[in-house]
């Protein structure tokens, strides 16, 4: 039985039976009422901008590869390969954020629903049919995004393409509803799921014994006995790291480096999301010096640390958008540093200014990743203060003002933005620099003919800047709705719970 018709099923008789009611009723109150759930309507944003990003992307580039095929000086098939394969791994990157965001969601959510969960374990419900209710509700929202994307993002390529055609003057017939476009919905739908189904995982370790407890995310030493997953995280790491590595010596004889070191990274990445709960601590501690020794300042600074698996899920995300942002601004400040190198000191002006049109147009594609990231932010913090309505009920009758509850929730987002910043800079200077090194360390350019070369990363500090003050503001917007949920909490209401 599921775990929403348990709860649909209304009281338990003497008998020790459960009544049933009809499937079509539990299935469908119980489902509309999960996507009424919070958290439900950014997840299908996310989808829903994935998506649209997909079909965005694919129909650009049909529509430029069909341009090339009319017009040989545009170089034609070779053009059309390239623009191909830098729209699937922009895609590919959309979509892994997405399933980030998307797992982490879920992982709060079933985070928050321990004594819900433990009390069906209780009268009779296993573990897996509740995770296969998690997953549904997964594969429910982002069936929903999908398809709202895919509508919308057809409507814009359509307009955007006859846009296009009246701007350049001209007619290449292509056709924008085409096959392809359904690709993306299905990745996202899959991926969805895939990101419920792993951020669930947690129902699988609670027991009946916890429905006498409150719902709390799992403390730092809890977290860190999770031996399969750090073990998973260091393997992925190790192998990722060795990877970027390899990527940055085969790039000194031959451009294909940088599929090698495309892997790295992502493999990487992947390690350093799966051990965020051991990573994330320590930094989290160097970071709560900052903030002094006021009662709100170290109450914010406990919290962060307490339940890491809860901060580490909120600071991943704004890692993530600051990483993609950094690493395209260094490598295209890193590109024309081995360039320069290899020409013996100049390159041509038109080449910089083709680079820096090229960077800015990528770097704005992939800020729709940093976005869809940092709708997942604004998400968990709110889900996160929801959850939490018992702790601030507690602290405000200890005697904290709301004020002051407000701002132990604004600093613990700021708190957690600013580690995560620093942590995603580094990663984007070190991703970044790879990426130019494997690309075109082997590269020759006049007159000088250098190669192999290497050259340290070059930071461009004016987009590193324009990162740091759009963290800034993304922190402060996204602790509007949350802070605001904290002073509506009283007292009385929260500890009745």
């Amino acid at each position: 039985m599921s775990a929403a018709a348990v709860v649909d099923s209304g009281p338990v008789p003497n008998s020790g039976r459960i009544p049933r009611t009809p499937r079509t009723a539990r299935t469908g109150a119980g489902a509309l009422a999960r996507l009424r759930e919070r958290g439900m309507g950014a997840t299908i944003l996310v989808a829903a901008i994935s998506t649209a990003f997909g079909v965005l992307l694919l129909s650009a580039t049909g529509y430029i590869g069909a341009w090339a095929r009319s017009e040989p000086a545009l170089g034609g098939a070779t053009a059309t390969l390239v623009i191909g394969v830098v729209s699937v791994l922009l895609i590919g990157v959309a979509v892994y954020v997405a399933a980030i965001v998307t797992a982490n969601t879920f992982a709060t959510i079933v985070a928050g629903r321990t004594r819900q969960i433990a009390l069906l374990r209780l009268i009779g419900a296993s573990a897996r049919s509740q995770r296969r209710d998690v997953a549904a509700q997964g594969a429910a929202v982002g069936g929903i995004g999908a398809v709202v994307g895919l509508i919308a993002g057809t409507i814009a390529a359509a307009l955007l393409l006859r846009w296009a055609d009246a701007a350049l003057d001209i007619s290449t017939g292509y056709a924008v509803l085409q096959p392809v476009l359904l690709l993306p919905a299905a990745v996202v739908c899959l991926t969805t799921w895939a990101g419920a189904w792993n951020g669930s995982r947690r129902v699988l370790s609670v027991t009946p014994l916890e429905a006498i407890a409150g719902a709390a995310p799992r403390t730092h030493d809890e977290a860190s006995r999770s031996r399969g997953r750090n073990v998973t995280a260091l393997a992925l790491s190790v192998v990722g790291a060795a990877l970027l590595a390899g990527g940055v010596a085969v790039g000194l004889v031959t451009p294909l480096g940088v599929v090698i070191a495309f892997f790295g990274g992502i493999l990487s990445f992947t390690g350093l999301s799966l051990g965020a709960v051991v990573i994330m601590p320590p930094l989290l501690r160097l970071t709560g010096r900052l903030f002094g020794r006021s009662a709100t300042s170290r109450l914010a600074a406990e919290n962060a640390l307490r339940y890491p698996e809860r901060t580490s899920r909120m600071a991943i995300g704004v890692v993530m958008g600051v990483t993609l942002v950094v690493m395209f601004a260094v490598a295209n400040e890193s590109v024309k540093a081995v360039l320069t190198a290899s020409a013996g000191g100049e390159v041509l002006v038109q080449m910089n200014q083709i680079m820096d049109t090229f960077a800015a147009i990528m770097m704005g594609l992939v800020a729709v990743s940093a976005v869809i990231a940092a709708v997942g932010l604004v998400n968990l913090l709110s889900i996160g203060v929801v959850q939490r309505r018992r702790e601030l009920g507690l602290l405000r009758a200890l005697g904290l003002t709301s004020a002051q509850v407000r701002r132990v929730v604004l600093l613990e987002a700021v708190h957690v933005t600013i580690t995560a910043l620093a942590f995603g800079l580094v990663l984007g200077v070190a991703y970044g620099w790879v990426a130019a090194q494997s690309l075109l360390g082997s590269v020759t350019m006049p007159p000088a003919w250098l190669s192999p070369t290497v050259v340290a990363p070059a930071i461009p500090w004016g987009p590193v800047a324009v990162v740091v003050g759009a963290t800034a503001v993304l922190t402060l917007v996204a602790a509007v709705v949350p802070t605001r949920l904290a002073t509506r909490v009283t007292a009385v209401e929260a500890l009745a719970e």
